[in-house]
């Protein structure tokens, strides 16, 4: 008979747990799983309450940055499992049981309340007898012991009815859409109502129990096993009451207020079902050292802690309610879910750039002719200041004293009547224009192109032995872009005196300009009378590149 009913049992709950699985393939549109939204869509009116509807309208015309809360669902669930009492007499775990039902409403993806209700059956023995009951005098049910040892033993039925506050974080996944377990804490208030009875007669008779002491030197196993066989179950007895505390003749029992808080975790079986395993413990303000019916210790003294419930179950819990209508309890859904995808349906930022100068339109001072190389404000590049821009200077350093220029950007330079030759010290003139020489973005390393063109720098510098070249880097709008400046400058001169033997004291160092590119380091020659440091501390040392 016991086996029928176990299988009658069993297949309950593979129905249940079909029917929920069953949900998994839903008909409506807007519940089938949705890569951003979840398993609803945050675009559906149907999800919303009339009140939130003004917010969902706000949002969807860009008014309002926040979408509004979906209606979801109510959880019911019932449970079962071990209910025992932590006090001063031993709980036997296997003859304790408890169970109850819920229901559950989210406040937001995280917290929610929950109504519960519980009824226990909590009982207790003691493997080594005591006398600590004469110190209650006539209250007990063991008064009539006169002195002899009893083993504590006590059955307490109690009903516990709670509104209680459950956090849970574990639906806030950063790397997956749906979570499939869920870990929670819970807190909260309610109303207690228990009696407690105790095994002290024997038919009419009192029992013989062992005397204190005698059982101090007797195997726990084998002591607790006489007690066991000696005890009829009967719970005859009312175990000690205190009279300050309300009696309820409706419950036959304490009624007091109770405080409970717990634990749990839950498994997600699918859209409708879950799995929970929870622990709390339920204290009770009132009478809280009778729940095992003793509070005396040997020493005619009140025991010194005071007793509580716990109550360690398994449950199922369903979501109830119009799939159509309603979502998931929130503390299932994943919040990050519509920021993600709304991450990732964001195009890609495209800004004008009309004359195709790399400088957008929103910074662009000029329109620039194709293939002119510009500035950062997109002007188009003059080295030498003459008013002709480099894809057009047919001469790219004009000596200013050669000023001003046709319109090939080519100069003329004054020379006094009779004269022969230039003058020695005329450096532009005898060196010449000068090659830049290119880095790549971010880099300080040297080509081979670079290195050619330095290599014809310093040629032209050992022909004229009494000139010396100004070495140009440029951009410094940010730290990073003054060090890389210095760097490539750096690198230059460094390249020329350590490669090709020009002596330092040849070169004016000179970083950070503006007018010119931040990868491109420009060389002229030095201005009659112009002078200036060949070597200059780097700005931000911690930025340097190698």
């Amino acid at each position: 008979m016991t086996s029928k009913k176990y299988t009658l049992l069993a297949g309950l709950g593979c129905l249940i747990a079909s029917t929920g699985f069953a949900q998994v393939s839903p008909s409506h549109p807007y519940t089938a799983p949705h890569p951003l939204y979840g398993t609803y869509s945050v675009t559906d009116s149907n999800y919303y309450s009339g009140k939130k509807l003004q917010q969902h309208n706000d949002f969807m015309v860009g008014t309002s940055d926040y979408p509004a809360k979906p209606k979801d669902m109510w959880e019911l669930g019932i449970k079962g499992g071990s209910f025992t009492v932590i006090g001063d007499v031993n709980s036997r775990f296997g003859n304790s049981f408890g169970f109850g039902g819920h229901i559950r409403k989210s406040l937001g993806h995280v917290m929610s309340l929950r109504l519960e209700y519980v009824y226990g059956s909590a009982k207790g023995l003691n493997w080594r007898p005591s006398s600590g009951y004469t110190n209650a005098g006539s209250n007990t049910p063991w008064a009539g012991y006169n002195g002899a040892g009893v083993n504590y033993n006590y059955k307490t039925t109690a009903q516990d009815l709670s509104l209680q506050a459950l956090f849970n974080i574990g639906n806030i996944r950063f790397y997956k859409a749906q979570t499939g377990a869920t870990i929670y804490a819970l807190a909260g208030l309610g109303v207690n109502t228990f009696r407690t009875s105790v095994n002290a007669l024997n038919g009419s008779s009192p029992y013989t129990f062992p005397a204190p002491g005698s059982q101090d030197n007797v195997d726990r196993k084998d002591a607790m096993k006489a007690a066991k066989d000696m005890l009829d179950d009967s719970y005859e007895s009312p175990a000690e009451r205190d009279p300050s505390v309300k009696w309820s003749k409706m419950f036959a029992g304490y009624i007091t207020p109770s405080a409970t808080a717990g634990a749990g975790v839950a498994f997600r079986l699918s859209p409708r079902v879950n799995l929970a395993i929870e622990d709390r413990v339920i204290y009770n303000m009132n009478a809280s050292d009778l729940l095992d019916g003793d509070r005396w210790a040997e020493q005619p003294s009140l025991t010194p802690d005071k007793d509580f419930f716990n109550y360690l179950t398994v449950g199922l819990n369903f979501n109830l309610g119009n799939k159509s209508r309603r979502v998931e309890p929130l503390y299932w859904l994943n919040p990050l879910n519509y920021a993600y995808g709304e991450l990732r349906r964001v195009p890609e930022i495209v800004l004008p750039d009309a004359d195709g100068d790399g400088v957008t339109d929103q910074f662009d001072q000029e329109q620039t002719p194709a293939g002119c190389p510009v500035d950062t404000h997109g002007v188009s590049r003059d080295t030498d200041g003459d008013g002709v821009p480099d894809c057009k200077d047919k001469e790219l350093v004009t000596p200013t004293y050669c000023q001003p220029v046709d319109a090939d950007g080519v100069g003329k330079c004054p020379c006094p009547e009779g004269c022969v030759t230039q003058k020695v010290d005329d450096c532009a003139a005898l060196l010449g224009a000068l090659p830049s020489v290119t880095f790549k973005a971010n880099s300080n390393t040297l080509s081979s192109d670079a290195a050619a063109s330095l290599a014809t720098v310093a040629s032209k510098l050992r022909a004229n032995p009494n000139c010396k070249v100004v070495v140009v880097g440029y951009c410094a709008a940010t730290k990073r872009q003054q060090q890389l400046s210095w760097d490539h400058v750096n690198k230059v001169i460094t390249h020329l005196q350590e490669k090709e033997g020009i002596s330092g004291d040849r070169f004016i160092f000179s970083s950070g300009q503006e007018g010119g590119d931040c990868n491109t380091v420009d060389i002229r020659a030095a201005a009659p009378g112009e002078d200036g440091p060949n070597t200059v501390a780097p700005p931000h040392p911690n930025l340097r590149k190698k």
